[in-house]
This record gives C-alpha cells, sequence and structure tokens, in this order.
C-alpha cells in the first residue's frame, strides 16, 4: 500500500501506543499501573454531569454551528477574561474536539513546507508530529533543570530565522512543571513581534500551579492580540479528557479559517459534550484546589528508614510519565506548596 508523504512523515502518538499496550495487558488480567496518559484520575464534577444528561433529556444531539455553540463560545471567552484577564469576543473563538484537535488545526492552516515552529524541550509528544504533518520543521530549544526548565526570551531569538513561522509556548509545562514567569512570558512576545512570529499559548494546565504562581494567559498582556494564539481545553481543569472538548482564541481572520477547515472534517463537536463545556465555564471550581491538593501530596517523595516511612523532600513530577525531577526553583504545577485552604480541601476528601 503506498500511503503519502504526510502520514509517513509522522509515528503513532507514543501516549496513544502506551495506552492502547496497557489496555492489552489489563484484558490478559495483568495487574498495571497505567502512566501513559496525562489524565486527572477525579471523576468529573456532578453538577457538569448533571447539565450533560439534562441535555441529552432535552434532545440537544443534532448538528450545532461548526465553531461550536454561540452561549458556549461566549461562556468561554468571559470565563477566560475572568480567570485570565483577556478580553475575547465569541467571534474570536472556536470550540473543537479537544486541546489536541485545536493545535492541530492552527498549524494545518498556519504551517506549510518550509515554515519552522520554536518548540521548548522536555515538551509534550504531539507536537513535534503535528507540525511535520502539516509540512514545517520543529526547531527545538532547550531548557534547563536549573532554570525550573523555563525557557527565556534570549533562547527563543537565538533560535528564530527566516523560515521560523510559529512558537509554541506551553506553560505550565507537560511534561517538565516548569511554569513561564509573565514577565519573562512577556519578553518573548516582544521577540515573536519583532519578528513577526506567532505564539501559540498552549493552556492546557493554566490551574494546575502552586503557590506564589498564579494561572496566567500572556493573552491578557497589553499589545498581544494580533501575534496571539490560545489554545484552552477543559480537559484538566474540570476532569473531562473524554469529553474532548479544546477551544482556541485569537484574531477574527484565523478563526474563520479554523472554522473553514473544521468545516470539512470534523463539523462540530460532540453536541453533548459542548453542553457540559457550558455547565463547566459557567459553574463552580471547587473541585480545582482539591485536585491540586491532591496532586501536592503524591508528588512528594515519601522514604523508608527501617519500617518507618515519612514524607520526603517535594519532587516536580512529569504529568505524562511520573518520573521525578528536581523541583524547579520557580514553582512547578507538580510540586508540594498548594495552599492551605488546598490542603484543608483535600483533609476533608479524604475523611468522607
Amino acid at each position: 500500500m503506498q500511503l503519502t508523504d504526510r502520514i509517513n512523515r509522522i509515528q503513532i502518538s507514543p501516549t496513544a501506543a502506551v495506552i492502547a499496550e496497557a489496555d492489552k495487558l489489563k484484558s490478559r488480567g495483568v495487574d498495571i499501573a497505567d502512566f501513559g496518559p496525562g489524565e486527572p484520575d477525579f471523576p468529573t464534577p456532578d453538577h457538569i454531569k448533571m447539565a450533560a444528561i439534562k441535555a441529552i433529556e432535552e434532545n440537544k444531539s443534532k448538528y450545532t454551528p461548526t465553531g461550536g455553540i454561540m452561549p458556549l463560545r461566549e461562556a468561554i471567552c468571559a470565563w477566560h477574561k475572568r480567570e485570565l484577564g483577556s478580553s475575547y469576543e465569541a467571534k474570536e473563538c472556536i470550540v473543537s474536539v479537544g486541546g489536541k484537535h485545536s493545535i492541530f488545526n492552527v498549524m494545518s492552516v498556519l504551517i506549510q513546507l518550509g515554515n519552522e515552529v520554536i518548540i521548548p524541550a522536555p515538551y509534550w509528544v504531539s507536537f513535534p508530529d503535528i507540525v511535520k504533518y502539516a509540512g514545517g520543521t520543529p526547531v527545538f530549544v532547550e531548557t534547563k533543570p536549573e532554570d525550573g526548565f523555563s525557557v527565556k526570551a534570549s533562547a527563543i531569538e537565538k533560535a528564530i530565522t527566516p523560515k521560523t513561522k510559529l512558537l509554541i509556548l506551553n506553560s505550565p509545562s507537560n511534561p517538565t512543571g516548569g511554569v513561564v514567569a509573565p514577565d519573562e512570558f512577556e519578553r518573548i512576545l516582544t521577540v515573536c513581534k519583532k519578528h513577526s512570529v506567532w505564539l501559540m499559548g498552549d493552556e492546557c494546565y493554566s490551574h494546575f500551579t502552586y503557590e506564589p504562581h498564579k494561572p496566567y494567559s500572556i493573552a491578557s498582556a497589553a499589545g498581544s492580540r494580533e501575534n496571539v494564539i490560545i489554545i484552552g481545553s477543559v480537559s484538566k481543569t474540570f476532569a473531562m479528557t473524554g469529553w474532548r472538548i479544546g477551544y482556541t482564541l485569537g484574531p477574527e481572520a484565523l478563526i474563520q479559517a479554523l472554522i473553514k477547515l473544521q468545516s470539512q472534517s470534523t463539523s462540530n463537536a460532540t453536541s453533548i459534550a459542548q453542553y457540559a463545556a457550558l455547565e463547566a465555564m459557567r459553574g463552580p471550581m471547587e473541585t480545582v484546589p482539591v485536585m491540586l491538593a491532591e496532586y501536592g501530596f503524591r508528588s512528594c517523595c515519601w522514604k523508608r528508614r527501617g519500617s518507618h516511612w515519612s514524607r520526603a523532600k517535594p519532587l516536580a513530577r512529569r504529568a505524562t510519565c511520573g518520573f521525578p525531577t528536581p523541583l524547579p526553583s520557580n514553582g512547578s504545577t507538580k510540586g508540594c506548596a498548594a495552599s492551605n485552604d488546598s490542603f484543608r480541601a483535600l483533609k476533608l476528601r479524604r475523611k468522607q
């Protein structure tokens, strides 16, 4: 069978391969811990599940507009403004089938043969292959443990060439947990604007930060609208990985191009999932600090002295594999410095 060059340029997602292999072992009765997917092991909050059930009962199971139902697009913009300080309108938002689909669409409409895309490393496993499928060339910029795996504007500028089209910046980072500080993020934006390079902020883990850090979006910076693309998702923040709802925020002309592409591929994201996401955007977020506290608790190393176990120095853990690395000095998404309120919430949860 002769396949296209574009499919031969990529490999199957390593995450998908690990999940498939784990399922095979489980089907044979093997007791296995699957560290493949970066997936919360918490249930979707009840109020979100009830919204989906209500949508089913009200027969909201028809096609929707390709870009998503208008209430959801408006709610995403309102949520992003409230939580992250941006100022998008519904016409600058498209709902897609998960964050990965959102990234794939952006690469498909902006990247072509001869373009370069800068990716700080270590990186999420799918970034390079999505770039390659679109015809682009990934250019990797290494980050250092002593810098908390946080990429610097100076390193980005050194990597830019006349072929550079776009920078992917995933902060907080999967897999390192590195966080780009707001002032450094703005310096990176200045570099991108100087060289007419798109800055795509992957905010999948936006709310998985620990003190002293707070959720931050480069879309809140002055003068960001022309160069910045935001990728978001309900998967991690609301424990909704299987619902497959992601979104893109950006200039209206880009959003219209994404809608055009999506109209010829998936069409709309699943209608019921959209109504569940609508409730996520509008509803309470009490489950987030509980999840943060639990992750903080788990990421602390335990040591054994004789028959006694005690908690040792906190470690940052890779979001996808759980491999321990030294805790970044900038505060990691996988560290133990959750707030006291978060740990009180965790204690209450453990008592129930």
